[in-house]
């Protein structure tokens, strides 16, 4: 039986693995298929550089990672009991490496390892593992780069270019046997820092104060200064080796030596297992259920009362983008909410596609067309729709009020608001939620801390952190120096979902695991019976107010918002009707006796005398004063009603002058002149060209259409299994044509060229092998030049060969194509294997 050679590099390795782990290497590392590699040499070149590995390494949790640390640190290449072993230590530590966590570290290991070789990480047998080499020489330590394991150079590398002298004095104060050889004397000294006994008898007989100073540096880092006359201590330590020099003023504790000093252990802590998630209460699922929808509720009367705010057109627009401190004060203040709330709700419905730029001159915010279709969905969907875009959206409103690197501010719906990495924490936070049982509300803390195992180099310090998530107010963005993004993110996040309705009362509620695992339509249908049904009818008071005891049916809500003034929101929504806002309806066109029947149609309770006397009041007032344009001119039957606005003080700065006994001309504008007459307690009525009253209407701008912003990705984006199989296809193919035996004529010039050039044959040549080939079905290898001049190499098995054309089964493509013969540069025929 014959042997299975062992692969002398990468590349062989990976053309060693099946279909299914090419295809697997491709998802976890999406970037190597930015273009589809030509052949497994390229795919292994690729999966070395160091950007490619950087982008692998910031993926893996903190167990795979400290496994290629330790990697690092270890021979070239390492048998696995000496991976094992620098992870579990040699267990002569004082029993500071418990028998359980070594157990752990045995059971985990496998996994971390072919966690490692899926990626491409670690290649080789297990008594022959391997770390790529651009990862060793990330991980590896270096005085510019100290390891991740905080361990120093070897002996053999902290001294290389040391004098033979020097070399001898060391071997002489540590008892070894003189030696003029370099080699023979570094060796000698390795040895003896990796001998347990020896070691342990040299260290007994060093100063207290030596192990002290050995003590601060064995965790790392290994470096220290000193000076040109050191303590006798660290000059015990230095006559000895245990302290190498680095420069005139620098000294290494040598890797051997700290590994002896941990009792073999790389790391001071190995993680095999992800931190459990902690608990900080259980709650009742439907009690949660409920929660999260009454906060769904909430989220989507905000976001309408916001688009309500902005439904005439919204806010100007900062010339470097976004809303001004005043603006997203004042929109606070409407919504009553505090500003980094506010700032959440504009920043979600801008990411859903409900807000956006009109687009003119005087850039400003305005619903969508969108925004129009979202509001006449039902509730459920408007949530869905919401909290999918969310989802997904790189807009970090938590940012708000922060600076940038140049200290400029961070405004609401700036364009430095995007951060790739929100929909990552996000999906990743909320799985944590989903896989704990219905009902648990984690700790943030313990999250933390399971998020940063997760992806450790993508890990910092963690903020402080919030006994449990608040729905009162997200963390501000300013003042966190300090503190990783992503866990920020993630901070914000559980802010976030507490106040969309994702989570209630801490705990992920069913809709949102429906959301996570079903899609939207799921979603939708969980929901929908927790909502409150729309109400038809309010209930009138004799104060001048109308009580909602609920949601109000859309028409409802419209129309009333016109006819009255929201007073107080909550529960039951009260509003108050004055003066201001039954004018407000009847410039919108509508009539008292509308207004008299509208009420009494919707009203549980009987109209109010008091408010249907308002009505009539203002509506025999109201178009009793024309305003139209002259530059603009005011008009009354009543000459008296003119006389008293003449007279009064406040008219002065109007301009106005008598025209005739029922019009006055203005030199100021129609709309300020109408404003600046009710402001003294008249009621006019703007007119049109023709004399007719113009009927103005709540709202009415929107900006033209658009799409919601498209998210950052956050690196290139994770392939179908169809884009997999076409590249792995692809890339087998071109392997097979980079590297298969080629049959060669001595007597022909037809001879391929060296491996990965393209083949050179005759045009009569060419003809013939191909001719051939599709009457023997053999397979051959094409040079190939595009119409654009792009030039490849094709496995190609010819199956018809007429009118200067080749029909062939493309193993490249994995189809049926035609090539023009004269575009082809060459063939030459595969070697049948032996």
């Amino acid at each position: 039986m014959g042997t299975t050679t062992p692969p002398r590099t990468l590349a062989e390795a990976l053309r060693a693995r099946g279909d299914d782990s090419l295809a697997g290497l491709l998802r976890a590392r999406p970037d190597l298929l930015n273009p589809v590699p030509n052949d497994i040499t390229q795919l292994a070149t690729r999966a070395g550089t160091r950007a490619s590995v950087v982008r692998a390494l910031e993926h893996l949790d903190r167990f795979a990672l400290q496994t290629a640390e330790a990697l690092a640190v270890a021979p070239d290449p390492a048998p696995y009991e000496t991976l094992l072993s620098l992870l579990t230590g040699d267990g002569l530590d004082d029993g500071e490496q418990h028998d359980d966590a070594g157990a752990a570290i045995t059971a985990a290991m496998p996994g971390a390892l072919t966690t490692l070789r899926e990626q491409a990480l670690v290649w080789g047998e297990d008594d022959r593992l391997r770390l790529v080499r651009t990862a060793r020489e990330l991980l590896a330590p270096s005085p510019q780069h100290p390891s991740p394991t905080g361990l120093g150079p070897t002996v053999a590398e902290a001294t290389a270019g040391m004098s033979p002298g020097r070399l001898q004095e060391i071997l002489t104060a540590t008892g070894l046997p003189a030696t003029h050889d370099p080699v023979s004397a570094v060796a000698s000294l390795s040895a003896l820092f990796t001998d347990r006994t020896r070691m342990a008898e040299l260290l007994d007989s060093a100063p207290v104060e030596a192990l002290s100073v050995l003590d601060r540096l064995v965790w790392g880092p290994p470096y220290g200064e000193v000076t040109p006359n050191p303590t006798p201590p660290v000059k015990w330590l230095r006559d000895r080796g245990l302290l190498l020099p680095v420069s005139t003023r620098t000294v290494v504790l040598p890797r051997e030596a700290a590994l002896h000093l941990r009792a073999g252990r790389a790391h001071r802590v190995p993680e095999p297992v992800p931190p459990a998630l902690a608990a900080v209460a259980e709650r009742d699922p439907q009690a949660v259920d409920r929660a999260a929808a009454g906060q769904a509720f909430t989220a989507l009367a905000t976001v309408e009362e916001l688009l309500k705010l902005w439904n005439g057109g919204g806010p100007t627009i900062l010339r470097a983008g976004g809303l001004s401190v005043r603006e997203l004060k004042r929109t606070a203040t409407a919504l009553d909410v505090p500003e980094p709330i506010a700032a959440f709700w504009v920043e979600l419905a801008y990411g859903a596609g409900l807000l956006a730029s009109d687009g003119e001159t005087d850039e400003r915010y305005a619903p969508t067309p969108a925004s129009d279709e979202w509001l006449d969905l039902p509730a459920a969907d408007r949530w869905t729709h919401l909290a999918t875009a969310w989802l997904a959206a790189t807009r970090t409103p938590g940012l708000v009020g922060g600076q940038d690197a140049k200290g400029r501010a961070l405004s609401a719906l700036g364009p430095e608001l995007d951060r790739s990495a929100a929909p990552d924490v996000r999906r990743r936070v909320l799985a944590l939620f989903a896989g704990l049982p219905p009902g648990t509300a984690p700790d943030p803390e313990t999250l933390l801390r399971r998020l940063r195992w997760e992806r450790p180099l993508r890990g910092g310090p963690a903020p402080a952190v919030p006994a449990a998530p608040s729905p009162g107010g997200t963390t501000s963005g300013g003042g966190a120096e300090g503190t990783d993004l992503r866990s920020r993110l993630a901070l914000w996040t559980l802010n976030e979902a507490e106040l969309l309705g994702i989570t209630g009362r801490g705990a992920l509620s069913s809709q949102a695991r429906a959301l996570l695992e079903e899609g939207e339509r799921a979603a939708a249908v969980r929901l929908a019976p927790l909502l409150p049904e729309p109400l038809d009818h309010v209930l009138l008071q004799a104060d001048l107010t109308a009580v909602a005891p609920g949601p109000l049916e859309r028409p409802l809500a419209d129309m009333l918002s016109v006819l009255a003034d929201v007073e107080s929101k909550g529960g039951a929504t009260v509003y108050r009707f004055t003066p201001g806002s039954v004018r407000r309806a009847l410039d919108a066109g509508r009539a008292a006796t509308d207004l008299h029947a509208f009420l009494a149609a919707h009203s549980r309770t009987p109209v109010p005398q008091p408010l249907s006397y308002l009505i009539d009041d203002v509506a025999r007032r109201h178009g009793h004063l024309r305003i139209g344009a002259a530059s603009a001119y005011v008009r009354c039957d009543d000459e008296a009603v003119l006389n008293e606005i003449l007279a009064d003080r406040r008219s002065t700065g109007l301009r106005l002058r008598r025209l005739a006994p029922t019009v006055l001309a203005s030199q100021s504008d129609p709309g300020p002149l109408l404003e600046a007459l009710r402001d003294m307690g008249y009621a006019p009525a703007a007119e049109s060209a023709d004399g007719d009253v113009l009927i103005t209407r709540a709202g009415a701008r929107r900006t033209p259409p658009r799409t919601p912003p498209v998210p950052v990705p956050e690196g290139p984006p994770v392939p179908d299994d169809t884009l997999l199989g076409a590249a792995v296809r692809a890339i087998r193919a071109g392997d097979t044509a980079a590297t298969v035996a080629r049959k060669e004529t001595p007597d022909s010039p037809s001879s391929p060229g060296p491996s990965g050039a393209l083949p050179r044959t005759t045009p009569a040549e060419t003809l013939a092998t191909v001719q051939a080939a599709a009457m023997t079905g053999a397979t051959v290898w094409i040079g190939y030049v595009n119409a654009d001049g792009a030039a490849s190499q094709r496995v190609i098995a010819p199956v018809r060969v007429e009118g200067g054309f080749v029909t062939a089964y493309d193993h490249t493509a994995d189809e049926i194509r035609t090539y023009p013969l004269h575009r082809i540069t060459g063939v030459a025929e595969l070697a049948e294997e032996a």
